[in-house]
């Protein structure tokens, strides 16, 4: 409990912000504008944080919507969302230097789609349409892969094989509305298959956990979401603590916070979506104690997950150690 000069207590999460696929995109970024020469250029958002991208532009990077507006024979960083493998022959095409950032679970749900397309079966991806991640997945294989967001989509599925069916999930969904998804697409196709390991990120994963924990067990009344509006993960934390009948707030960073939030508030969760850095948090976190919350950390697991670097990235003491 708070002490007595504390109007309120504040717990924050962990894990929590950046997860290894970030961290790996992030980095590319760095070492790129390090070691190459000319304009690096980005396709689409290499995450999903608005200061993120708004630090990279202001070094110099220059994001792109497409590699149209990507000079022919320039260096170009694809996101950690993924690409299709058109991109890919676009920027070949384009003579591009193409780095990619993409997360290497992120290809690991690649790799299934096309595993199961190759072997005939039609691929049911579960995630939100329009989202990067999803356009890269489906683009794997174009007329193959059929995407369902919710489970009235389930009932709604018509499949010319239904004997012949896999599933796919975008990597940072909610578990449980997830699990839900699953478990109708497996009563109305019985013969479905699905991944060996669960597609939904480790640290998507860890993070929802660790909130479960300060609603569960800490009790806490409000959760504070670090995260852009465009990031998927941080918004499923907001769902989370809604589901669970407290107030959930996404917020970009520590000017967002509103004190009418807190009026008759005695505990509040912090949390960060996995593309949020750290210093954001650190910010929000005086903000409260300027409002009068006293902070202490609940850690519910340990992260310790590194992806390398590209190898054309890599040199000696910089990178290559991940």
């Amino acid at each position: 409990m708070p002490s007595k000069s504390a109007e309120f207590e504040v717990l924050l999460a962990a894990p929590r912000g950046f997860c290894a696929g970030v961290e790996r995109a992030i980095e590319i970024v760095d070492l790129a504008l390090e070691l190459m020469d000319g304009p690096i250029y980005v396709r689409k958002e290499i995450v999903h944080n608005r200061h993120v991208v708004d630090r990279f532009v202001r070094q110099g990077v220059i994001f792109v919507e497409e590699l149209d507006e990507v000079p022919s024979g320039s260096t170009c960083i694809f996101s950690a969302h993924g690409v299709s493998p058109r991109v890919w022959e676009k920027g070949l095409e384009r003579d591009l230097r193409i780095i990619d950032a993409t997360c290497p679970l992120v290809t690991k749900v690649h790799m299934e789609v096309l595993r199961h397309v190759k072997a005939g079966d039609t691929v049911i991806l579960v995630g939100h349409e329009g989202h990067d991640e999803v356009l890269g997945t489906m683009g794997q294989a174009p007329g193959k892969v059929e995407l369902v967001q919710s489970v009235q989509d389930v009932a709604r599925l018509e499949v010319e094989h239904p004997a012949r069916l896999a599933y796919v999930t975008q990597t940072t969904l909610s578990v449980d509305e997830t699990q839900g998804i699953i478990d109708a697409l497996k009563a109305r196709f019985p013969r479905i298959q699905g991944p060996k390991k669960n597609d939904i990120c480790y640290a998507t994963q860890n993070r929802q956990e660790a909130v479960k924990n300060l609603l569960s067990v800490e009790k806490i009344e409000l959760l504070l979401v670090v995260g852009s509006a465009n990031s998927s993960n941080s918004r499923r934390l907001v769902e989370v603590a809604r589901s669970a009948g407290a107030q959930g707030q996404l917020i970009d960073d520590a000017s967002e916070i509103q004190s009418s939030w807190l009026s008759e508030v005695k505990r509040v969760g912090v949390t960060a979506g996995a593309s949020a850095p750290e210093d954001l948090v650190e910010e929000v976190l005086n903000r409260l104690r300027t409002l009068g919350g006293e902070v202490r950390e609940k850690e519910v697991v340990k992260e310790t997950v590194t992806f390398p670097i590209p190898p054309e990235l890599a040199r000696p003491g910089v990178g290559d150690t991940r």
